[in-house]
């Protein structure tokens, strides 16, 4: 029999964008068969098969709906899903009946309808099937709806990557993603562990004054022993809610890695952490590429000349095409205002990106140089420095979370608690 895996009922009829705060989870390594009845729907589901999230799924599509799959699996076993595309009533139950005297245990069923009839969705759920979606579908909907199955309810908000790039070399991308993990980590309150990239000359442990013995190489180069409790390990707490996966940044090996190295590295941080935050180097190869697509937020972090604003262009639009059912990526002007240096203003630089940044942080080298030099945040080198202000809110943006609010103490606090306790 089909086994019950999630009870969903998904009635938006319109493809949209997710919404900011959405987080949907990748799907595993799992079997999809798609069996539709309209072409409309297998464009849908073959564009969500090209989605990051269903990346290392496999994904295989046929029309012919109910009958088609009940045929097919006459002879084979069925895959982790089945999705089903039906217009009917009585003819969708009766063939949910067949089917499952041929569907293999744990096969999970995701019906795509047009019946909008909560007495329908209740035989549905009797019947095992996990998810029921109103037709018409967008490519989102076939997403959200099979990595749901694989992802509790409970866990949404766990395992966002935020990945964070230079869009040229030198403007200060390392930087910004530390101040910025820094920010999501103290003032909103979330458990972040930032991965430093940049195996060879990665300064995340400069800046966060930690020398740690083992760090990300030691995951990348044992990918037989990644496991939670392995990269466990390797992590340096910096804060109660920040800790590193820091790079060795020295030169006596050569970093070369193929396109899915730090695939074991990201899926484990996923499990445990909250949120991630992945300070790419400014290279391309296969495997940064890789780690930006299949990134949930991207920030280019890029200065105000015409280099950066070509490569920042290049970017988005790979970044959109690739990710098509993601919003954008975000972007912010750092090193602004150098004297003497022509630069390109925010609006002409608005005006080309078609997206205004998301703040604009000035040139102040003696506070940053400070601040790098003793390995320090900007917030522990001066509290109410106006950059940390924009830190915070390239976090809000990234995470979808406000401010945490702190309590306000005063001298008069102990006696009121006295009285409340009262």
């Amino acid at each position: 029999m089909i086994s019950y895996a999630r009870q969903t009922h998904d009635e938006q009829p319109e493809a949209a964008p997710p919404p900011v705060e959405e987080h949907i989870a990748p799907a595993p390594r799992v079997s999809v068969q798609a069996f539709c009845e309209t072409v409309e729907t297998a464009a849908a589901v073959q564009s969500a098969g090209e989605d990051r999230r269903l990346g290392k799924a496999h994904l295989k599509i046929q029309m012919g709906g109910m009958a088609a799959a009940i045929e097919a699996y006459r002879s084979a076993p069925t895959p982790n899903v089945i999705v089903l595309e039906s217009d009917g009533r009585n003819d969708l139950l009766s063939g949910l009946d067949q089917l499952a005297t041929v569907c293999d245990a744990g096969t999970r069923v995701v019906v795509i309808g047009r019946i909008n009839d909560v007495m329908l969705y209740r035989e549905l759920v009797r019947r095992g099937v996990s998810d029921y979606v109103l037709a018409p579908v967008g490519p989102i909907d076939v997403v959200r709806s099979i990595c749901n199955l694989f992802s509790a309810p409970e866990a949404k908000a766990v395992g966002r990557i935020i990945a964070v790039v230079g869009a040229k070399g030198g403007v200060g991308a390392s930087t910004i993603s530390h101040n910025v993990a820094w920010a999501i980590a103290r003032d909103l309150a979330m458990d972040a562990v930032v991965a430093d990239l940049d195996l060879a000359f990665g300064t995340a442990g400069l800046d966060y004054n930690q020398d740690p013995p083992q760090g990300i190489a030691d995951a990348v180069f044992s990918p037989d022993r990644v496991d939670t409790a392995f990269i466990d390990r390797l992590l340096s707490k910096c804060t109660d809610h920040l800790s590193l996966l820091a790079a060795p940044a020295t030169l006596d090996r050569v970093y070369d890695f193929g396109t899915d190295a730090f695939d074991a590295v990201f899926d484990t941080l996923r499990s445990t952490m909250p949120c991630i935050v992945l300070d790419i180097p400014h290279q391309w190869s296969g495997w940064t590429k890789r780690a930006l697509i299949g990134a949930d937020d991207i920030l280019i972090v890029a200065a105000p000349d015409l280099a950066n604003l070509r490569n920042t262009k290049n970017l988005f639009d790979l970044l959109k095409a690739s990710r098509p059912n993601d919003r954008p990526p975000l972007y912010c002007l750092n090193q602004v205002g150098v004297p003497k240096r022509p630069e390109i203003a925010a609006t002409e630089f608005a005006k080309a990106i078609e997206s205004q940044p998301v703040v604009s942080i000035p040139f102040e080298p003696q506070i940053f140089g400070s601040a790098a030099n003793n390995g320090q945040m900007i917030a522990e080198i001066s509290a109410n420095h106006k950059s940390i202000e924009m830190f915070l809110q390239i976090a809000q943006r990234l995470t979808g979370r406000s401010e945490t609010k702190k309590q306000k103490s005063s001298l008069l606090s102990p006696l009121i608690e006295k009285l409340r306790g009262k």
